[in-house]
């Protein structure tokens, strides 16, 4: 047989044992330069212009190819052991190392790169729908076509030859620092079979258990007022960030083992064919692949928490904008207002007008903030708060010695943890005036560029003006009016936001339109969430892979395992049970961990980013776990056909 033919044969043979690494590396390539071309693609100019966007898609592909590139050599470190055999016999029959490294080289050639141009082939077909899906988030109003970059082209070449140059250089030195008697026994290693959990495990397990459960204490109190200075909040994350990581390996380094031993000491020693197959095969096998499961379960926790938080913001971003511009357009002078109203009677469009005087007053809050904030201690409790009468606020009538607060947030309502009831004290240039607090409510009053993210207080029309007449003129405002315009047809918002951004006024601070401040937050987190999705994908794909690889590895170890308990009488379908079970542990408990360490991150704070926390958050983490899901299916249907050869 010529080296041609072998070279062939070899490649046909790896091709259907590795389809899936060839979905992954076709996958991988497809996503890349579909990313890549959006950087080249004439249609991202608008994108480009309002966010950034192919400086954000650039920085996308660098983390995009990272994540590929540490994929594809571990991959290539799994597969180049399973052929270690091989390997041998090619050195035991006379050739040499060089020409083994050769044949490799050869095969991965036709393998890599024919995955590389088909990848290309399916980046082409899709790059117009990953654009428009782009621009569909994003809300930007442009055209995508179907654009073949040769940029692009060259650009996906350049980088997945030099992947394919560090795994011919990985292949060499392993093929150069093997003996013949080392290369029949790479895959009889074992894994970290012991036949007894020792104290150290149960000591480490124990730790690591009590390590993440501190993790997600700490996260759940980091903005309760708990920590009163940003070197506490600091250390604090550093904390959970630490105790977690190192929590999640010792979890899977002894907890898992712990866990399971307990399990299978209270059966007293009489376990069925299922818990053979699941529990004990757990025990010994995952903290072998600790690391490599915290850093899987780390990143995905990230991944999930990144893509709920941008998606918590994108679904958030209508109510935002509410609560930071009450009405469709707000003005803070009377001439500006004056000439949008004529534009707006011009054009047809009709409106209704609401004004409202607005004073700034330094506040004593010490008895209704229940938090020590460090920005409050500072100032003794003091804060600086815009002040409006009840007469201009509608549905609204206090006591002239009440005051409500108006313009609730849940991030402010976590920094400050305002009580239901206390006094507060007004401090003007002179005197004071204590008044009953009678709580928060949610609608805001005014704009941001009177409140400043805080709420509004509303205070009977006598004791607004007698705050108005001993004013601190250090703390006003350039402008003391707030000028709201709600049109009466909400058809007509779009119209009427292009004319206001016809007039250099719409620049100004304190001019503001809802529609507008609402569509650029979806903008923005919408081209971060689009990245996230996509770089969540990838890893997903990558690390479903890999722990899919592992148990085909695993699989073609155990099988003769399987053939005994064959002829033991065992049937295909006793078999399967088992490895059901320990498919669900296997894949089940790393997305599990995931997923509780990703929803702990998200709750600690998903206030600062939206108003709407479980429906985005589950929509996401659902998404991930169907899609993770798919590689267990793959290994259960797998270890069916290494069960199906046994006999």
């Amino acid at each position: 047989m010529s080296i041609n033919q072998l070279i062939m044969r070899s490649f046909k043979k790896n091709l259907k044992s590795y389809y899936l690494y060839v979905f992954a590396l076709i996958f991988s390539a497809a996503l890349y330069f579909a990313f890549v071309t959006l950087q080249y693609d004439p249609s991202m100019d608008e994108a480009s212009g309002s966010v950034r966007g192919a400086a954000a898609i650039r920085a996308a592909g660098v983390l995009l190819i990272t994540i590929v590139t540490v994929f594809l050599l571990y991959a290539n470190k799994l597969f180049i052991n399973r052929r270690s055999k091989e390997i041998g016999l090619f050195q035991l029959i006379g050739m040499t190392k060089n020409r083994i490294f050769l044949i490799l080289s050869a095969e991965n050639f036709l393998l890599y790169f024919g995955s590389l141009l088909i990848g290309t082939f399916f980046g082409f077909a899709v790059s117009k729908l990953v654009a428009m899906t782009l621009f569909k988030i994003i809300g930007v109003d442009a055209v995508a076509s179907l654009y073949f970059s040769s940029q692009a082209f060259i650009q996906t070449l350049l980088v997945f030859s030099g992947i394919y140059l560090l795994i011919m250089l990985m292949n060499f030195l392993f093929i150069k620092h093997q003996t013949i008697l080392s290369l029949f026994q790479v895959r009889s290693k074992t894994e970290g079979r012991v036949k007894k959990v020792s104290f150290a495990e149960i000591l480490i397990g124990i730790l690591g258990i009590l390590l993440i459960a501190a993790g997600y204490y700490v996260s759940a109190r980091l903005f309760n007022g708990s920590f009163v200075s940003m070197n506490y909040l600091f250390m604090a994350m550093l904390f959970i960030l630490a105790s977690v990581i190192i929590g999640t390996y010792f979890f899977y380094k002894g907890s898992v083992s712990f866990i399971t031993n307990i399990i299978r000491k209270n059966k007293g020693g009489y376990l069925n064919i299922n818990q053979v197959m699941s529990l004990s095969s757990i025990m010994f096998r995952m903290k072998s692949n600790a690391m490599l499961l915290t850093i899987i379960t780390t990143v995905s926790a990230l991944a999930i928490g990144l893509l709920s938080l941008s998606y918590i913001s994108y679904y958030s971003a209508e109510k935002n904008a509410e609560s930071s511009t009450p009405a469709d357009f707000t003005f803070v002078t009377t001439e500006n207002a004056q000439v949008f109203g004529a534009l707006l009677k011009e054009n047809g469009i009709s409106y209704s007008q609401h004004m409202i005087d607005v004073i700034q007053v330094k506040v004593d809050i010490n008895d209704i903030v229940a938090s020590e904030v460090a920005t409050f201690q500072n100032n003794r409790g003091i804060m600086t708060m815009a002040v409006v009468s009840d007469r201009q606020v509608e549905g609204v009538e206090v006591s002239e010695h009440e005051t409500l607060f108006s313009g609730f947030s849940d991030a402010m309502q976590a920094l400050l943890d305002l009580q239901d009831a206390g006094t507060l004290t007004f401090q003007g240039s002179t005197a004071s005036i204590t008044q009953e607090y009678l709580g928060l409510s949610r609608d805001s009053v005014l704009s941001l560029y009177f409140t400043g993210g805080m709420p509004t207080a509303i205070v009977n029309e006598n004791t607004f003006n007698a705050l108005a007449n001993d004013l601190d003129p250090d703390i006003q405002r350039d402008s003391s009016i707030y000028i709201g315009f709600m049109l009466d047809d909400r058809g007509s918002v779009e119209t009427a936001d292009t004319l206001f951004k016809s007039f250099p006024f719409s620049e100004e601070f304190g001019n503001s339109s809802q529609y507008s401040e609402s569509q650029q937050q979806k903008m923005n987190m919408g081209l971060i969430m689009f990245i996230v999705g996509f770089l969540g994908l990838t890893f997903l794909i990558t690390s479903g892979c890999i722990l899919y690889f592992k148990q085909v590895e695993e699989g073609d170890e155990e099988q003769p395992n399987y053939r005994i308990l064959r002829k033991l009488g065992f049937t295909r379908h006793d078999l399967m049970h088992g490895i059901i079970g320990k498919q669900l542990f296997n894949f089940g408990i790393p997305l599990v961990v995931g997923l509780l360490h990703s929803y702990f991150a998200v709750k600690s704070g998903w206030f600062f980013f939206g108003t709407e926390l479980w429906t985005p958050m589950i929509l996401v983490m659902g998404l991930y776990a169907a899609l993770y899901s798919i590689f267990g299916i793959l290994s259960v249907l797998y270890y069916k056909k290494v069960i199906k050869m046994s006999l």
